[in-house]
């Protein structure tokens, strides 16, 4: 069933990413260019969330708007940043309404937008995108972990909120993300397919992020990467990474 998407809101949460930001905001922009000529309007929104850095100064230049909090929790940051784009689309029916989530430490793929609304306009409640890390980050034996973890071109399903759509009627219903300091993503996802919304998993637009040791939220990719990606490489019987590494 084909369900008509009027409007996109483009929802980024960011805490002290004066580094990264801007290769976001450009992105993100190229990405709304494409969507634009697609559906009739499309509105980019950031969340600064204990920002101490130039990251109020990126947004300003770029031209979005911008909500500022003290929370530390992602969570909040991405349902202030819902709040902020819904406030602006009062005259929308949610269930017309897309919203797409990256994070500030993220490129987006020009087709980024456009991709999740063919899925939004063929039904789906939930679009979960496939995250790479920068590999320049990484080490070898990491970046052999992750290949050997991950084929090209299949979805693998895990929820990064780096890369997510959801209908805005779908994530009020099971009410918003919650004002968790991390895996709010994975529980938001969790919810909408318990109240049985349509749910598709694709690697189409895969997004870039940073692959940085030290991560903004706690428990997230950062730490995943350091501590999880090896183990889950193991687990799964993949050759050893380090002899990988060499090849």
């Amino acid at each position: 069933m084909t369900r008509r998407i009027d409007a996109v809101a483009v929802v980024i949460p960011a805490h002290d990413e004066e580094e990264l930001l801007g290769a976001c905001l450009d992105s993100v922009a190229v990405a709304v260019l494409a969507a634009q000529a697609v559906v009739e309007r499309v509105d980019v929104h950031v969340v600064l969330d204990a920002c101490t850095d130039g990251s109020a100064r990126i947004a300003a230049a770029a031209g979005v708007p911008v909500t500022a909090i003290d929370a530390r929790a992602v969570g909040v940051a991405r349902a202030a940043g819902i709040a902020q784009a819904l406030a602006a689309l009062p005259d929308h029916d949610l269930r017309r309404i897309w919203t797409a989530h990256t994070d500030a430490d993220s490129v987006v793929p020009p087709n980024w937008i456009t991709h999740q609304l063919v899925h939004a306009r063929r039904g789906a409640d939930l679009v979960i995108g496939t995250v790479r890390p920068d590999f320049a980050d990484l080490s070898p034996e990491q970046t052999a972990a992750w290949w050997a973890t991950h084929t090209p071109g299949v979805a693998n399903g895990h929820v990064h909120g780096a890369n997510l759509g959801i209908r805005a009627s779908a994530l009020i219903g099971v009410g918003g993300f919650p004002p968790a300091p991390a895996h709010e993503d994975v529980r938001v996802a969790e919810l909408i397919r318990q109240a049985g919304g349509r749910v598709v998993a694709t690697d189409a637009a895969w997004v870039s992020t940073s692959g940085r040791r030290e991560g903004r939220a706690p428990e997230g990719y950062a730490r995943y990467l350091q501590e999880g990606l090896l183990d889950r490489a193991r687990r799964i019987g993949a050759p050893d990474t380090r002899e990988i590494s060499l090849l």
